[in-house]
């Protein structure tokens, strides 16, 4: 076999593994259903539909006002504390929506956190009837937007950092005023960037399975968990899975589209650095109001509920078993960043030297796979190897060979490894074009082959990305619900798992320790990566 085909078939096996849910999905869109598709067609599935596309709005719309406007406090005004908000403002992507849903419940509710706080400052009284009652789908956009704004806010942010500040000195001499620069000359160069942060916010936001699930919101995802595991019906459970999929492969185009657009490098001799404004006294005031409170609405608040549980409920220390916890989640972490990571290189360099158009087809089209929610990966692997399983007993009399991948670490890995593919994929491919080919044909020049030029000349370059790139991953890995409370092994329990599983109990109290120790460890992925991603040559 030439080293050509070695490639070829190994992008291949990589395209086709990403492409594996999206095959399942449609082909059993076309499979017969029970009776509980149809009755569920005439009643419930417009529901789910219209309160997906309603929550799917509202996030938009908060989370462009929260990301956009902080990213433009940061990167154009000089104000107390402006560095620390820079970094300090990405932490929300350390809370999972259904933890910040558990935050909601617990402080909200009759008797709860804030009920406590006002008859320890004001005395005994009926404070529940002037405390509001946030839940339904009110409380899934409000968790879903404080914990997907980073999004927006990291995009924004590197987007305005690189316009240029001949463009504003221009609007100035136009007359502009600082209101009217901001609205026809800094969004609207960013928009690129903007309308990729929220199409990747929209993306989540559809996936999201845990926020609307606790809060008890029947959407497209919990309509596919549900016929699943209540009805047991994986055909109706993927008919579902196509719709939502729909929706899901157009944002994803559109994200695409938009990153195409946007550019992010300095371009060229004629740029001018954003000179920041100082702010002092009352000018300040504004800003410094605004990011503080962004940054305790969406960090702050829900980590403080988690500790002010967890202190006073010590038991559930001797009742959950916090270490064998620990261990499965960091040993899913660590399995799948270094699985994920190997593949993205190995992948990457055969793009490279082999220069062929079909592998970059084929490479490309791998990508696609985190734009697949992680409900729908689960059931259409669950279909997928049901359906093997059973054509491998019926035909070739073979045992059944579900368990190797169902309710396995090897099914949860590949599952990840779908999921998370591209996030490794583009972060390799993007430092790999920084690499000159030239540097490439010196090597053999001088005498390298082609896999010690890679060791030699390549990992040492892609070493600090490679290592942002296995943070990220562990990262997204940590926070994931659907995919592992699904295919997890019996009683392996994660961070996730094991915080959902209490809450969707009622023992919201008992989630608390969990729900800590995934932002806890989630905060610092986020800080050893943030100097990365918010460095200005990045």
């Amino acid at each position: 076999m030439t080293k050509y085909n070695v490639w070829f078939l190994s992008s291949l096996i990589v395209a086709l593994i990403v492409a594996l849910p999206i095959i399942t999905v449609f082909f059993s869109f076309f499979n017969e259903t029970s009776n509980y598709f149809t009755v569920l067609k005439n009643t419930f599935l417009f529901d789910y539909i219209l309160n997906s596309i309603v929550i799917l709005l509202f996030v938009i719309v908060i989370t462009f006002v929260l990301g956009v406007t902080s990213a433009y406090f940061v990167s154009f005004y000089d104000f107390p504390l402006s560095n620390f908000f820079s970094w300090a403002l990405i932490l929300a992507f350390a809370v999972p929506g259904y933890i910040y849903a558990f935050s909601i419940i617990a402080f909200f509710e009759n008797y709860g956190t804030a009920f406590s706080i006002l008859t320890y400052f004001f005395g005994e009284n009926n404070y529940n009837f002037f405390i509001p009652k946030i839940d339904g789908i009110t409380g899934a956009i409000l968790a879903i937007s404080f914990s997907l704004f980073p999004y927006v806010y990291v995009l924004s942010r590197a987007s305005f950092h690189y316009q240029s500040n001949n463009y504003i000195e221009v609007g100035k001499n136009l007359g502009l005023t600082s209101k009217e620069t901001f609205f026809k000359i800094i969004l609207p160069s960013a928009r690129p960037a903007i309308i990729a942060g929220l199409a990747l916010v929209s993306m989540e936001c559809l996936s999201d399975f845990g926020t609307v699930s606790f809060f008890s919101v029947n959407t497209l995802t919990t309509g596919i968990y549900n016929s699943w595991l209540s009805f047991d019906d994986l055909n109706t459970a993927n008919q579902i899975s196509f719709i939502l999929l729909l929706f899901i492969l157009f944002l994803f185009s559109v994200e695409i589209y938009s990153r195409k657009e946007a550019r992010y490098h300095q371009p060229g001799r004629g740029f001018k650095p954003i000179t920041k404004i100082k702010l002092n006294g009352r000018k300040s005031i504004l800003p410094l109001i605004i990011c503080s409170l962004i940054l305790s609405i969406s960090f702050i608040f829900p980590v403080s509920q988690m500790i002010y549980w967890t202190i006073k409920f010590p038991k559930y220390f001797q009742d959950i078993n916090i270490i064998d916890i620990n261990i499965n989640t960091l040993f899913l972490v660590l399995l799948a960043s270094i699985c994920i990571v190997i593949t993205s290189l190995f992948i990457n360099y055969g793009s490279r030297i082999s220069k062929s158009k079909i592998l970059n087809y084929l490479t490309n089209f791998s990508v696609s796979g985190y734009a697949i929610p992680g409900v729908i990966l689960a059931v259409a692997f669950i279909t997928f190897f049901s359906n093997l399983s059973d054509f491998l007993s019926d035909n070739l009399g073979m045992n059944s060979s579900k368990g190797i991948f169902i309710g396995s670490i090897l099914g949860l890995i590949l599952a990840y490894f779908v999921r998370f593919f591209s996030l490794s994929f583009n972060g390799i491919k993007s430092s790999y074009e920084k690499i000159n080919n030239s540097i490439d044909e010196s090597a053999y020049l001088l005498g390298y082959s082609k896999i010690k030029t890679f060791l030699k000349i390549h990992v040492p370059y892609l070493k600090t990305n490679v290592i942002l790139i296995m943070l990220l991953i562990s990262l997204e890995v940590i926070k994931e619900l659907p995919i592992t409370l699904i295919l997890r092994p019996f009683n392996f329990e994660t961070f996730a798992t094991q915080a959902y599983i209490y809450a969707s109990q009622d023992l919201i109290e008992a989630a608390a320790l969990p729900s800590l120790f995934l932002i806890f460890w989630s905060t610092i992925l986020i800080l050893l990566s943030s100097k990365y991603i918010l460095s200005k040559k990045n």
